[in-house]
């Protein structure tokens, strides 16, 4: 117990950044703050603060060992709120950020609230950075490499960048055979609304780079796939997405073999709290069932 009060004391003291405003917190004074700080440095070996008259700042060796702490605190909150609610079903309001894509996630969103009616969805579709903890977010769902030490995350499943065209456009424009075919083709391109940048077609590594032609252009993607169900192109669009359209037979792929790229799905929450009923059934129901084929 005397560790886990000096961890406290230094988790404190790293989020204050004041031994004076971390013994206020905690109800002592900050020399004994000060104190417990430098038993844990003396028992792990190695210094977790810079210190100076005025601030204190965290290591290298400090940071790694807050986010350590942050989660075993984590996992306390968490074990004790579920022993507390093991009668209770999940329930309250859950605000989560998806992205714009996250359309066509419903299928599983609506599946997850007939599974628990009592659990009210709060959901933001947007692409742009949020600041999870700044504005009151349970949690996102985000694709990409995660770089915030703030955030805990898990995997949600993986996703493929394909090549798509109905059967209809194929037969009147022919299939193309290599990438440069392409430049002979109506090509259905999407733009990061964030950045207005154009999402590039990943072609393997080592490829000449492809001039695309931009017959149509559109920041969300529900229009490309209408668009290419309707002949007027090829696009380039990931694989969770098209399930549909590529079983009924609509859209089919094009140049496959030519193709490199995988992406991954995270959930993403505060690490310094812990994983509420109602975010942890969520978590581990998007988990089980959003690329369940």
């Amino acid at each position: 117990m005397d560790s886990l009060g000096s961890l406290q004391a230094f988790v404190q003291a790293a989020e204050a950044r004041s031994f004076t405003l971390a013994g206020r917190q905690l109800g002592v004074s900050s020399s004994a703050i000060g104190k417990a700080v430098a038993r844990l440095e003396e028992r792990l070996g190695v210094r977790l603060f810079h210190r100076s008259t005025r601030t204190i700042t965290l290591t290298p060796e400090g940071s790694l060992f807050l986010e350590r702490c942050r989660r075993i605190f984590c996992e306390i909150e968490a074990a004790e709120l579920e022993l507390a609610q093991t009668q209770e079903a999940p329930r309250g309001k859950l605000r989560i950020s998806m992205p714009l894509v996250g359309m066509l996630m419903m299928p599983t969103l609506s599946a997850f609230m007939r599974a628990y009616p009592d659990i009210e969805l709060d959901l933001d579709f947007s692409d742009r950075l949020v600041d999870i903890i700044d504005e009151g977010f349970d949690g996102v769902v985000r694709a990409g490499d995660i770089s915030d030490s703030r955030l805990m995350a898990r995997v949600l499943g993986t996703f493929r960048l394909i090549l798509v065209a109905s059967p209809d456009y194929l037969a009147r424009r022919g299939t193309p055979r290599k990438p440069e075919d392409l430049k002979q083709h109506a090509c259905l391109h999407h733009r990061f609304a964030t950045t207005g940048k154009l999402e590039r077609w990943p072609f393997r590594k080592g490829r000449k780079e492809v001039e695309l032609p931009t017959t149509v252009v559109a920041s969300t993607i529900e229009p490309l796939i209408y668009m290419a169900e309707q002949g007027l192109g090829i696009t380039c669009l990931p694989d969770f997405a098209l399930r549909r359209q590529l079983a009924q037979g609509t859209l089919v792929k094009v140049l496959d073999s030519h193709l490199h790229h995988q992406g991954t799905f995270r959930m993403l929450w505060p690490s310094s709290r812990y994983l509420s009923p109602k975010l942890r059934v969520f978590v581990d129901f998007m988990a089980a069932h959003l690329f369940e084929t």
